[in-house]
């Protein structure tokens, strides 16, 4: 009895800790170093249920209700590193039933390594099944591994979401000879076919696709930070700046200028920004673009608000409260405005209006480098963007890989990383 509760306890926290990695590659207070700490608390976990073999995959197959999402991750490592075709199939008819449970299917596909999933995505790559053409496509984007002919057959598929997952991968990949393909959905129907055919095309230096993308930018929803970030990193300055301003005459689209603003990273700004920390449904992310700019960490250097506002823009406990959104910003830092502005007073010399600053230094291919080391995750992906517009034939940085992967690719130690 005892040993069963240790293997259901392995389970829960494998299963709770991989949905919140699904939130932290995207979160505004995690950096690669709390990745780490979060790969490796994971990975203990698929230990304990890998000593524990057949009664820890049981275990985990037995959380599979209509809410799984961590499960179906932890289950398909276990599933894929033990060949076990029936916990497979279980794990394929969940997620054929329960929306949002594939993404965490891809997420261990992409966790696993290459020699041991290569095999069967070759096989998902060849299916005629919607579902495991996009498994298969993911898991090579994922991997950053080229699939091939599998590529264009995705790109001609008749299930939209088998056209956006292999515009996304063929973008991550920069595969320039797929762009007329590529082409052909950039003003399709469907939202994401139309956001990853220009993302993807934006990515090889595609003029034509960044203005689909700019509209993406300014509408609120799960592509809208990915879009700005390409934008700004591929759009001439003169065009982004002009851009910004007119954005900045609708109060509707504050909190997006203020991330364009961070991302491009004027210090001429910097006032303007200061005043925005006032502004309480502002005031984080006009803190967190003041920190992609100038490097300063508001909680390290004392600079947050030591009596925190009465302010909640997430959703609440009562029923009769349409509010349903999560607040974007929730685990930033409440800036404190006087203070910042002292600390301005005192580096803005550092500082030259005009130029693009990352994390303190000018953007450059070694300061966006270095954002990727120690930058938090949504600095991370601007960095990447940046890379990528100045690297314009290589692979995309996947932030969201398993961090002793992308410590491998930064040349960073592994710290415990995995075996």
């Amino acid at each position: 009895m005892f040993i069963a509760q240790v293997i259901d306890q392995h389970a829960e926290e494998a299963a709770f800790l991989a949905g919140l990695r699904d939130y932290a590659v995207r979160a505004p207070h995690y950096d690669l170093k709390h990745l780490t700490t979060l790969d490796n608390r994971i990975e203990a976990h698929l230990d304990g249920l890998r000593i524990a073999d057949l009664p820890g995959l049981e275990a985990l197959s037995q959380q599979l209700g209509p809410n799984a999402r961590g499960e179906v991750f932890a289950a398909t490592v276990l599933s894929f590193e033990t060949n076990n075709a029936t916990a497979m199939g279980i794990l394929v008819e969940h997620v054929r039933l329960h929306t949002g449970s594939e993404r965490f299917m891809a997420a261990a596909l992409g966790w696993l390594d290459w020699e041991r999933v290569s095999p069967w995505i070759e096989r998902m790559l060849a299916s005629p099944e919607p579902l495991f053409r996009r498994l298969g496509l993911a898991a090579c984007g994922m991997h950053r591994h080229d699939p091939g002919p599998a590529l264009l057959a995705g790109l001609s598929h008749a299930d939209p979401s088998v056209l956006a997952r292999a515009a996304r991968t063929a973008g991550e990949l920069r595969r320039r000879d797929l762009m007329p393909a590529i082409h052909a959905h950039r003003q399709h129907q469907d939202a994401a076919t139309r956001f990853w055919a220009n993302w993807a095309t934006a990515q090889m230096g595609d003029e034509e696709a960044l203005e689909p993308l700019r509209q993406f930018a300014e509408q609120a929803g799960e592509f809208q930070y990915r879009a700005l970030c390409v934008w700004l990193a591929w759009q001439k300055r003169e065009y982004s700046i002009a851009w910004i301003r007119q954005l900045m005459q609708n109060p509707e689209q504050r909190r997006i200028g203020i991330q364009a603003v961070g991302l491009l990273g004027d210090p001429v700004s910097v006032p303007w920004l200061i005043q925005q920390m006032s502004d309480l449904p502002h005031a984080r992310v006009a803190g967190e673009a003041f920190s992609l700019m100038t490097g300063a960490d508001l909680a390290l250097l004392d600079l947050e608000l030591q009596d925190l506002p009465d302010f909640d823009a997430g959703p609440n406990d009562d029923p009769e409260d349409s509010n349903v959104v999560m607040d974007p910003d929730e685990n930033l830092p409440w800036p404190d405005p006087q203070l910042i502005a002292a600390w301005w007073q005192a580096h803005a010399g550092d500082f030259q209006a005009g130029v693009g600053y990352v994390l303190g230094l000018q953007q450059s291919e070694s300061s966006y480098r270095q954002a990727l080391v120690r930058g938090q995750q949504r600095q991370r992906i601007a960095a990447a963007c940046g890379i990528a517009r100045l690297r314009p034939t290589e692979v995309l940085f996947p932030t969201s890989a398993p961090a002793w992967r992308q410590k491998a690719l930064l040349g960073e130690p592994a710290a415990f990383g995995r075996r």
